[in-house]
């Protein structure tokens, strides 16, 4: 291992990763002076390194913005482009002075407790955060022999879910990619490649893509475009779980928030910590949302030709807005898959041979790419700097990463992980807990006793489960609102940011709302 420096510096709190959820952290913890260590030359996360050319944002510019930094543009109803999103983050970054607080080309590569708490404390109070002297001793790479080791009284993960450590599928043995004699690379490492190498990757290649999300969609969709003529050859996506897409944001003429994303049509859904009569409405309430699911997924039929490709997902469509899982498909895909440049496959299981992908009803397909799109291990990431005993506990107790307001992890002291909740809008959640995460610094309110964040985390558990079979993706898209009210109500605002009743009951709710105290 490389040598430290003994030479330890010390400072109030550390934040790892300067992405959209470590510029935000940046910005409401400012008055503490933060260290900020990014891994790379650059900021902007996901969207600067993980990113392809024609990756775009999911949702409208207005709802994926700062509070305090609108959008030039933004009623622009386009889809922005990551590169739009990096050049608006830089702008964020720049206006508020944060890129001094960043440590660019410095990689944490350890992380040591130093402190006397002990996870056996479970029953008690959590403690402070800023507990006046340093409790995290943080190992940072900066170059290739040397160490420098920083010293915080509070440490701020923002690493994120997605990046660095792909998820792998496992073969039995002389099935895997070293029988394939083609080029077998992960969609982490497609990201890299600039628009020219990725068409020269493509272009008259037969590629297999497996996966069916955001980035399996969109690297099918650069490969049928990089296959356009007669020479062109046709991609093949290897489809196992199936989930709904979405052309846009409206359904039969009607937008698409007034479906689940205002009070009157959240009222519909369980939420936790819900009184016994709530309860009882939403149990009566479950044909109407039934209803609203297949209201829905009537129009994505009519507008798209899942049954005809064996795309349309046996669970209801409330399962995947419930988890996230949501996707929006580029505007030709289908017109791709009509001319046989997007070929759809459903096999159980697969593998590889010499030439391609193999089937379990023995079929197979040849392939020079295989572009695996499988996702990432996002809490071994976590898992990778934690220290034990904190390491094992990332998970427990039920297997999903327990944060109280999607930020504190009650049984790992001095420390907040930011942008790991998900939600219709993963910044304003970000920046949201951040504002939160700042007044809870700064003693202006305290935590429930561990026991007590920990209940809650379980009973927000439980509603997902109930919700979606997806539910460890810890996604608040059906209760977002109400999950907003409790942090604004700890904070001291008021809950209700709207101007009047109508628009509290039947407006969308965005970052703007939440500029300011009220």
């Amino acid at each position: 291992m490389a040598s430290a420096d003994r030479n330890v510096q010390i400072s109030k709190i550390g934040i790892i990763g300067a992405g959209v959820s470590g510029l935000a952290a940046a910005k409401q913890l400012a008055r503490h002076e933060p260290i900020v260590f990014e891994a790379t030359d650059s900021i902007g996360g996901v969207w600067k390194h993980c990113s392809y050319s024609s990756t775009k944002l999911q949702s409208l510019r207005c709802d994926y913005e700062f509070s305090d930094f609108p959008w030039p543009d933004r009623d622009n109803s386009s889809f922005p482009s990551h590169a739009e999103i990096v050049d608006y983050v830089e702008a964020y970054a720049k206006h508020f002075d944060l890129l001094k607080c960043v440590r660019f080309n410095s990689k944490v590569v350890g992380v040591r407790f130093m402190g006397d708490q002990k996870i056996t404390d479970n029953g008690g109070s959590y403690g402070s955060l800023l507990p006046g002297e340093p409790v995290w001793e943080v190992a940072v790479q900066t170059g290739s022999d040397t160490i420098q080791l920083y010293a915080f009284e509070f440490l701020v993960m923002c690493i994120g879910k997605y990046g660095d450590i792909p998820k792998m599928p496992v073969f039995p043995k002389g099935k895997g990619p070293e029988v394939f004699q083609g080029k077998v690379m992960h969609s982490m490492d497609y990201s890299k490649l600039d628009q020219e190498a990725a068409n020269k990757l493509l272009r008259g290649k037969k590629v297999v893509v497996v996966g069916y999300k955001k980035s399996a969609i969109d690297l099918a969709m650069e490969c049928a475009e990089a296959n356009q003529g007669p020479e062109g050859q046709p991609c093949t996506m290897i489809v196992r779980t199936l989930h709904w897409i979405v052309p846009h944001y409206w359904v039969w003429g009607l937008p698409f928030f007034l479906f689940y994303s205002t009070r009157v049509s959240q009222f519909l859904h369980e939420r936790p910590s819900q009184s016994l009569l709530r309860t009882l409405l939403c149990l009566l309430f479950t044909p109407l949302r039934r209803g609203v699911s297949k209201f829905i997924e009537s129009y994505l039929l009519w507008k798209m030709p899942l049954a005809k490709y064996g795309l349309k997902p046996e669970h209801p469509f409330e399962e995947d807005y419930a988890s996230c899982q949501m996707a929006i498909v580029p505007e030709n895909f289908f017109a791709e898959a009509e001319k046989g440049k997007i070929v759809f496959r459903r096999p159980s299981k697969w593998w590889f041979w010499e030439g391609g992908i193999e089937f379990d009803d023995k079929t197979r397909v040849e392939a020079d790419v295989v572009a695996l799109a499988t996702g990432f291990e996002g809490k071994q990431k976590i898992k990778s700097i934690l220290p034990e005993p904190f390491r094992s506990l990332v998970e427990f107790p039920s297997g999903i990463m327990p944060l109280y307001r999607g930020m504190i992890h009650p049984l790992i002291p001095n420390a907040a992980f930011v942008g790991y909740l998900e939600s219709v809008s993963n910044l304003h959640s970000a920046e949201l807990g951040c504002k939160w995460l700042s007044r809870l610094a700064a003693g202006e309110f305290k935590l429930p006793s561990v026991e007590g964040m920990l209940e809650q985390t379980a009973r927000e558990v439980e509603v997902s489960k109930r919700t979606t079979r997806f539910y460890k993706r810890h996604c608040i898209s059906t209760y977002s609102i109400n999950h907003d009210d409790e942090i604004c109500e700890e904070m001291g605002w008021s809950a209700w940011r709207k101007a009047n009743w109508f628009f509290e009951a039947f407006s969308p709710y965005s970052s703007q709302d939440y500029e300011k105290e009220k």
